[in-house]
């Protein structure tokens, strides 16, 4: 089925062979998760291209495709192959193919070959999730959701950031995830009013934000959960900033849907922030596509495309406040989008008080 989606988008793209060279959009077109390797699909060939080191590994695992051995430099099997298709316009992922490696391919293929430049192709066709990706999505949600609570229950005074992101790693690791979706982030105190801190060696302490912002991978998908907590007993502060946070996502998730716009699903949670006096303080999206990549698409956000969001679609849902010299809150959820609403698909707490 995916095959046939992608061969049904060449001709409105204007070209008859579609050259494939992103790793996610290789994993989610063959199943193949080797490192290394490119698709030549045109409207009767699906070809995967693969040296020895991956060989036996594309054989097991993208048995429906064609597969041809690379041996020595991968533009003159490219050029073969091409040529053995009968490809005339190739178009190729100008987000992924470099100037340097568009080069080499023109000057590999010579004029027997016009190479055309695409955008999101694959990655408009991951935007559906089908059911067997959902399943691993919710494997890796939940696994996430369990590794913040075991981790909210150990929380202590003391603690450095750089301590808790490892245990939130190993936790991870050892209980099904093959890896992190992306580096976890820590932030306490004022770091926490930046968006993308780093853990630091900093000692958390009682009574002040600590934001946590992790994700594991399993079977290929990628989780995305933040959650802001405070150890012991909030402040009047914290309370308010925490509680327009809530209210906005809430919002948000309440009226998002297939069918609306990102820029629709954004202003749900930005309205309610602006209208509590803090709009100038959420500088970043609401949220963004995840699947095989941490971010893909489709995205919310006040630039997002004029185009409905899909149903089937997989999203964060993360607005936040961030106050600098205080910290920050932000609370995030992945929801997959159906006709009539948005579906949560992480279950962690929102209890901010934990210890």
């Amino acid at each position: 089925m995916r095959l046939q989606n992608l061969r049904s988008k060449l001709e409105n793209l204007d070209i008859d062979t579609l050259f494939i060279t992103q790793a996610q959009n290789r994993r989610y077109m063959t199943g193949f998760t080797g490192s290394a390797g490119q698709l030549i699909v045109t409207r009767e060939q699906a070809l995967l291209l693969a040296d020895s080191r991956y060989w036996e590994m594309a054989t097991q695992q993208a048995p429906a495709w064609e597969l041809v051995r690379v041996s020595g430099k991968f533009t003159d099997a490219l050029k073969e192959q091409l040529a053995r298709v009968g490809a005339r316009r190739v178009g190729f992922e100008s987000q992924d193919v470099t100037v340097d490696m568009l080069e080499r391919l023109r000057e590999a293929t010579g004029e027997a070959v016009t190479w055309v430049a695409t955008k999101e192709v694959v990655e408009r066709l991951r935007e559906v999730k089908d059911a067997g990706e959902l399943a691993a999505l919710q494997r890796a949600i939940a696994l996430t959701d369990e590794a913040f609570a075991w981790m909210a229950a150990r929380l202590a005074p003391g603690m450095t950031e750089k301590a808790i992101a490892w245990e939130i790693e190993k936790y991870l690791r050892e209980h099904g995830a093959s890896h992190l979706s992306f580096d976890t982030i820590v932030a306490s105190g004022p770091n926490a009013a930046l968006p993308h801190a780093q853990p630091t060696d900093r000692e958390i302490r009682a009574g002040e934000p600590i934001t946590i912002d992790m994700g594991g991978v399993v079977d290929g998908y990628h989780a995305d959960l933040t959650r802001t907590v405070v150890i012991g007993e909030p402040d009047d502060k914290f309370r308010e900033i925490y509680g327009i946070v809530l209210e906005a996502q809430t919002a948000a998730i309440r009226g998002m849907r297939a069918g609306i716009d990102g820029k629709q699903a954004d202003a749900f949670a930005r309205d309610v922030i602006a209208a509590a006096g803090y709009g100038e303080f959420f500088g970043h999206s609401l949220g963004h596509g995840i699947g095989l990549a941490t971010h893909e698409g489709p995205g919310a956000s006040p630039r997002a495309e004029d185009r409905p969001l899909p149903e089937g679609a997989v999203i964060t849902v993360e607005p936040g406040i961030y106050l600098p010299g205080w910290g920050g809150v932000r609370i995030e959820d992945d929801v997959v989008l159906r006709a009539d609403g948005a579906e949560v698909l992480s279950h962690a707490g929102k209890e901010p008080r934990v210890g």
